[in-house]
């Protein structure tokens, strides 16, 4: 494996870890987030617990995307990604990231813009251009470089 690919990997890899805790964090929440109070300008306690029950089913269902994203993202760094003959996974991970974090990015901007919360919009911004970076070390047009 090249040293660019390795570095690609490492990248990648640290995408998948931080949307696994990411998830996990989401997942297990008994309320919501800091910045979702910010948003409502409620505190949780203040919430429907009909309005409760649906934002916690709604952050279930964004932190078992986060998990799957991440399971999904190691299995095809350790298998597929490494093997030069399976180029699709070298594609394959940066749509599949990107598909995940450009509509959290324009979610989280958009909280951003009509709310008074500041949600974690520069870290998904950040987390998009990683994956960028490390689909351009990666280079994976450049099929007889090793």
């Amino acid at each position: 494996m090249s040293q660019r690919k390795k570095i690609a990997s490492i990248l990648y890899g640290t995408i998948a870890i931080a949307s696994l805790i990411l998830g996990g964090i989401y997942l297990f929440s008994n309320e919501f987030m800091p910045y979702h109070q910010e948003a409502l300008g409620t505190p949780w306690e203040d919430v429907d617990g009909r309005v409760q029950t649906l934002i916690l089913a709604l952050m279930t269902v964004a932190g078992g995307g986060w998990i799957a994203l991440g399971i999904f993202t190691l299995t095809l760094i350790l298998i597929p990604f490494r093997r030069q003959d399976q180029i699709w996974a070298s594609y394959l991970i940066p749509v599949s990231l990107l598909s995940f974090y450009l509509p959290t990015l324009m979610a989280t901007l958009s909280v951003l813009e009509n709310t008074p919360a500041t949600p974690p919009w520069l870290a998904t911004l950040i987390t998009c251009l990683v994956t960028v970076v490390a689909l351009i070390l990666d280079s994976p047009w450049r099929i007889n470089e090793s």
